[in-house]
């Protein structure tokens, strides 16, 4: 198989930590190949949940060095100083840059080992301790991945290498198309048709089924992780509104990123997933566990259905108000278990719409069957699913195997067998 792809990009991701309770600093969000609009997001630095590197998770063969190389040279942010042409190890040939981030750089390479020069994403880590540390951990979630899926029934990316290249840890990928951020931002945030909806929904929530099923947990799904597995685009002009669109001929996705996946035995960091994906019960520090990632879907479900963010804001108070103007009043006995003690006031949000942030909230949010764009059954079902995926409390949300059987995918149900 080969892994050459046209127009190929790999998203990268960094994480910044803040402070609970202060606003959410907006940060660029870099994707790969290019640069293209500025994505606000929560980032939080991951070593606050790594893992000793020594372990690696499971035994490994292979160095996981903690001591800083200096044998080969690192720009002023700890980058690997890297030129086209250049080889790590003699396997791989650097051909162009793809992303960056803080975390380090995502490469496209030749494998030299096909005889068909195979191309393949690598991200390179920076040379710093805690980078080391998160990339141990997703090497050996990846690791673990591939063991339980080894014949790729599942859509998630699969690592096909790695290596400890003079302190920088490589991270050897598939290469992959852009991913459905990428797409959305490509045609001015148009939504998808609810037949594509579909079909990488059902890809997606399948694929964290697998994960779910083996006491993982994502903990960041969002658009800019899902990356379609070609890019494989016709561009089609509409003259009713002057504009061309691109079309995806074949939406095969996968799942991407798994720097954050956590182990349900494992310790669950109290602040999980990005700004605007993440759950009600994150927010309230109510705990958390796989249906965190349910929550996530339900919000990427909108997002390709409207073409943009549901939930766009930058604070925890505004968010909750958000989802309370959406989704209703989130129920009193959730209120009550919460720590955050001051986001309530006698058993309600704390939150006073006469404000100018509550009027903002009134006018750019409304209870989600009025974004129905249609009342056709398809739309019916998908707004049917995704109510049931952003329920408040977790054990009244769906869980994904539940969803694999909603009537939304029926006829693509129909259509596997």
């Amino acid at each position: 198989m080969g892994y050459e792809k046209k127009s190929c990009h790999f998203v990268c991701k960094d994480w910044e930590h803040h402070s609970e309770g202060q606003n959410e600093q907006d940060l660029h969000h870099f994707t790969s190949g290019h640069r293209g609009h500025s994505r606000h997001s929560n980032r939080r630095l991951h070593h606050e949940q790594c893992h000793n590197i020594d372990n690696c998770r499971h035994s490994n063969s292979r160095s996981c060095q903690r001591t800083r190389s200096t044998s080969v040279e690192d720009d002023e942010e700890n980058h690997l100083i890297y030129h086209n042409g250049d080889r790590l190890t003699a396997r791989y040939e650097i051909v162009g840059t793809l992303g960056e981030g803080a975390f380090g750089k995502v490469v496209e390479c030749i494998d030299h080992s096909f005889n068909d020069s195979a191309h393949v994403a690598m991200k390179i880590v920076k040379n710093i301790d805690s980078y080391r540390d998160v990339a141990m951990s997703e090497v050996a979630i990846l690791d673990k991945m591939n063991d339980l899926d080894s014949d790729s029934q599942y859509a998630c990316v699969r690592m096909l290498d790695w290596f400890n290249h003079h302190g920088h840890i490589c991270i050897v990928f598939e290469l992959l198309g852009l991913s459905t951020y990428e797409l959305l931002q490509q045609n001015n945030f148009q939504p998808f048709p609810v037949g594509k909806i579909r079909h990488m929904a059902y890809q997606i929530i399948k694929a964290v089924r697998f994960l779910h099923k083996n006491k993982l947990t994502h903990t960041d799904l969002k658009p800019e992780n899902i990356l379609f597995v070609d890019s494989d685009f016709a561009v089609l002009y509409y003259s009713t509104n002057k504009r061309d669109e691109w079309t995806l001929n074949v939406p095969e996705v996968k799942v991407v990123d798994f720097g954050n996946a956590t182990f349900d035995h494992e310790f669950h960091a109290p602040v999980v997933s990005t700004r605007h994906y993440r759950a009600p019960e994150v927010i309230l520090e109510l705990g958390w566990n796989q249906a965190c990632d349910v929550w996530s879907l339900g919000c990427i479900l909108m997002e390709y259905y409207l073409g943009v963010t549901l939930f766009l804001t930058h604070s925890n108070r505004e968010h909750l108000a958000m989802m309370e103007r959406v989704l209703g009043p989130i129920p009193t006995h959730l209120l009550q278990k919460t720590r955050r003690r001051d986001y309530v006031h006698r058993n309600r949000l704390a939150w006073d719409v006469r404000r100018s942030s509550g009027r903002y909230v009134r006018k750019h949010c409304k209870p989600l069957k009025e974004y129905m764009s249609s009342r056709g059954p398809e739309h019916q079902q998908l707004f049917d699913l995704v109510q049931r995926m952003l329920e408040y409390d977790v054990t009244e949300r769906i869980t994904l195997n539940e969803a694999l059987s909603h009537p939304f995918f029926k006829n693509l149900r129909k259509g596997l067998k």
